[in-house]
């Protein structure tokens, strides 16, 4: 998703929900006098007032009440019931607290409601991360004020996964975060502004905050996983291979020049050479495949026939260019493709296939997830790579890979399959995605390679299930990671959202590859 996406006006974002007032049955209702930041207090403030210990602005990130364009959660998500239920049990269990409330697009409309707190004297803000990229907690921070920063788990994950390892990296001690399923976990986090205020307190928010995360997450479980036997190829062998396995970019309609990635080739290619591979392949070859994939998933939701047969034209056609350049990957800016006219199908199904084939797959034209699904797909003969947005939840001690694409042969194209689905495209329920269910009890190993940087990330966990949550993308693997998961929330400004997981364990692997082009390893959790 684009972090620069228009924001919204305020009168404009307001306007859109009916003036805010109809929806909130938790107790909060609309002054009379509206302020122009469209502000919330709660009814009773007058008579109480005297009685509060702390004010606290809530600043619910997102772009509409009703979500208006593809990004997580979902195309047509509906926020109200998620704001009132925040703020109903907040002021249950903070009787005593002052909350007031705004809807904020981004930082324009931010910056203008941390004014309007100007005169309200508040002691602090709680940033919602209900969108991804909203860009609202970076102003609330800079005030100084303690900043309470809450992800709304499969909706607002990558802004707040990135914007929290930026702000860490900062040493921000305003700032404090919170990344739970359970809503008690959100509400105790809370409590650190009264501890803050108080005068008996000695610590920076932070700390106060980074106290109760940790104290509220679990132990670490039974974390001992199934055999599984890796046949490496050496780290020599690996890169002597890859400078024969080239990679088809598909970033735009210019295309470019040649270029190379850890040694990989690279063509960039104009994405209308993509769209007449698909537009050639053969309808009845198509048909063919697409009968397979549907006789094949144990359950097909939402999608056409007609739209599973295009997706199988459009492997075949990416297909046809992987043979005709003599090339191992394939990644494609897929929605940027879709939305802009100059491809007509999803690629969703077509990478499926591919990568359960031994060859690459790759979402979004990530060209750094791509090389690392190629290197280590090399290393480990043919076992795809899992591009995902990752989620971390303290409350069961997890991260989830979720992504609209995996393969259904994760230990190669000779080892067994799992059972998959047939689903539309999580974000703007459009073409068809794969929900692949992937196997529990294995060691996973999640990495990127940066070539600029010459260093490989590397984080393990063991598989633990799959979560079939209607927010966000199909496939989501739920692990428990290996190590430090406080750690695990330090390196996503630097690295961006994506992260490759390969079953079994690379860790030996990864440092091999490193140490034979005198890179790094950087061990994140």
């Amino acid at each position: 998703m684009d972090p620069g996406k228009k924001s919204l006006s305020r009168r404009s974002f307001f306007g859109q929900c009916g003036r805010c007032a109809a929806w909130l049955a938790s107790g909060l209702i609309l002054k009379k006098d509206l302020s122009p930041s469209g502000r919330l207090t709660s009814k009773d403030l007058a008579s109480e007032a005297r009685k509060e210990r702390v004010k606290i602005s809530l600043l619910f990130a997102l772009h509409r009440l009703k979500q208006d364009r593809p990004d997580w959660p979902n195309l047509g998500f509906d926020f109200r019931p998620v704001i009132e239920k925040y703020i109903s049990i907040l002021q249950q269990k903070f009787p005593h607290y002052t909350f007031l409330v705004s809807l904020v697009s981004g930082p324009e409309e931010a910056e203008k409601i941390i004014k309007a707190d100007e005169e309200q004297n508040v002691d602090g803000y709680a940033v919602f991360q209900l969108n991804c990229w909203n860009q609202v907690v970076q102003p609330a921070v800079a005030t100084g004020r303690p900043v309470l920063y809450v992800d709304f788990l499969f909706a607002g994950s990558g802004g707040f996964l990135v914007y929290t390892s930026r702000l860490k990296r900062e040493k921000q001690p305003n700032f404090g975060f919170i990344a739970s399923d359970r809503l008690d976990d959100v509400v105790a986090a809370f409590e650190a502004f009264a501890r803050f205020k108080s005068p008996q307190n000695d610590r920076s928010f932070s700390q106060l905050v980074e106290e109760i995360r940790i104290a509220r997450t679990p132990a670490p479980g039974y974390l001992t996983c199934y055999p599984d036997e890796l046949k490496l190829l050496s780290a020599e062998e690996t890169l002597y291979r890859l400078k024969d396995a080239p990679i088809l970019l598909f970033r735009d309609e210019k295309g470019g020049q040649p270029f190379q990635i850890m040694n990989i080739p690279v063509l960039n290619l104009p994405l209308a050479e993509l769209n007449q591979a698909w537009a050639a392949a053969d309808r009845e070859e198509a048909r063919e495949i697409a009968r397979k994939w549907w006789k094949g998933a144990s359950l097909v939701l939402g999608v056409s026939w007609p739209e599973v047969i295009n997706s199988a034209a459009m492997y075949l056609g990416m297909k046809a260019l992987l043979d005709k350049y003599r090339a191992r990957a394939i990644t494609v800016n897929c929605l940027g493709g879709f939305y802009g006219g100059h491809i007509h199908a999803y690629p969703c199904l077509g990478f499926h296939e591919l990568n359960n084939q031994g060859l690459v797959g790759a979402c979004e034209a990530d060209l750094r997830s791509t090389a690392t699904m190629t290197a280590f797909g090399m290393m480990t003969r043919g076992r795809p790579g899992y591009i995902s947005d990752p989620v971390i939840d303290i409350s069961r001690r997890r991260i989830i890979y979720a992504h609209c694409v995996a393969s259904n042969k994760v230990f190669g194209p000779d080892g067994p399959t799992n059972p998959y689905e047939i689903l539309t495209h999580s974000e703007d329920r459009q073409g068809a995605a794969v929900r692949s269910l992937l196997p529990a009890g294995y060691l996973t190993t999640s990495l990127e390679i940066d070539d600029g940087r010459q260093e490989i990330l590397l984080h393990q966990a063991k598989a633990v299930g799959n979560d079939f949550n209607d927010r966000a993308c199909r496939t989501k693997l739920v692990a428990e990671p290996l190590g430090d998961l406080e750690k695990l929330f330090s390196n996503w400004d630097r690295w961006g959202w994506h992260r490759v997981t390969f079953y079994g364990d690379l860790r030996e692997a990864a440092y091999r590859l490193a140490e034979a082009q005198n890179w790094r390893v950087v061990e994140e959790a």
